[in-house]
Formats: C-alpha cells, sequence, structure tokens
C-alpha cells in the first residue's frame, strides 16, 4: 500500500531558507524562448533541482506574469533570474563568472547526453528557441553540445521537458 508524504514529510523549505541552501553550480540559459509556460516550467523545475540561476534572453518572456506564475507555482521568487537583451551578453556574463558554456542541441558533433561528463563544476546550459532551437551564434560561443538521445519519429522534446531530462541525468549521480 503506498501512501502519500504530507507537506511536513517533503521538509520543504521556506523561500527565504531556500536562498541559503546550497545550489547546483548550473545556470539555465533560456535562449528566445517564446512560451510562458515553457518559462514557468524552467522555474519550477530549477527550484526542484535546486539550480543557481535561469537567465532569460532576447524576447524570452520575464517575471511577474500570471501565465509564467501558473505553471512556476511561485518558483519565480526562490530562483535567481537575470535578463538580458542578446545571447552574447548573457554568455559573456556567464562566462565571467567562470560557467562553462553548453549547449542543448542536435548537431552533426554533439554528445549524446547519456556518454556526456563535464569537467568543470560550474555549468550553464542553453537551451533555445521552441521553433529554431539554439541560435548558431550561442552554439559557436560552447564549448560544447549535448543531444538527448531520441528513438521516435519527431526526434523533438518540449524545452521543459528537455531541461528536466538534462538536469536529472547531469545530477543524478551527485
Amino acid at each position: 500500500m503506498f501512501e502519500k508524504k504530507s507537506m511536513t514529510e517533503l521538509n520543504r523549505v521556506s523561500k527565504d531558507a531556500y536562498a541559503h541552501h546550497i545550489k547546483n553550480e548550473i545556470i539555465l540559459i533560456l535562449d528566445d524562448v517564446r512560451s510562458m509556460h515553457n518559462v514557468g516550467s524552467a522555474f519550477r523545475t530549477a527550484d526542484g533541482f535546486g539550480i543557481k540561476a535561469i537567465y532569460l534572453v532576447g524576447f524570452t518572456p520575464t517575471p511577474p506574469h500570471r501565465d509564467i506564475h501558473k505553471t512556476a507555482l511561485g518558483a519565480t521568487e526562490t530562483v535567481p533570474w537575470k535578463h538580458f537583451e542578446t545571447i552574447e551578453a548573457a554568455i559573456q556574463a556567464a562566462k565571467e563568472e567562470k560557467f562553462e558554456i553548453i549547449a542543448v542541441e542536435q548537431t552533426h558533433n554533439s554528445t549524446p547526453l547519456n556518454t556526456f561528463t563535464y569537467k568543470q563544476e560550474k555549468i550553464a546550459l542553453v537551451f533555445g528557441n521552441e521553433v529554431a532551437g539554439v541560435s548558431d551564434v550561442a552554439l559557436n560561443l560552447s564549448s560544447a553540445c549535448i543531444e538527448i538521445p531520441q528513438y521516435g519519429s519527431k526526434h523533438s522534446f518540449n524545452i521543459s521537458v528537455s531541461i528536466g531530462i538534462v538536469l536529472w541525468e547531469l545530477l543524478r549521480n551527485n
């Protein structure tokens, strides 16, 4: 018999306590992501995995907005975020903080996610637009590119699903 855990048993921390939690040294960079629901989902997933920050780039929607909040469920208040006008500025800011830039995209020289190991403790993962993917500019500024192996006919995951898959795989052995 299975019984759901209570809120107390889940040991959820307050917004203030979360700010002092040890976080994984990972930044999510969302490059021209259109959907507010995808942005909200990115925040909620980042909170769940204890991610350091989210960088929102270009026309990616920013909080506060009810459609972001609808899926973020308050995570826009726990996960630090910044907005950048250009992908170059976002990547430059991450590099200045000593983050290795890793694009998540299907390319000729990408490494399958399940075989990828990162050397540097601090990584910034670039996720691209729902239609066009990671921009060529971002790809050219990345030191590595990882790809989620796929076996169906579409060869495409929703960005929010991709974020969850990538973070789970990268952090599952930590």
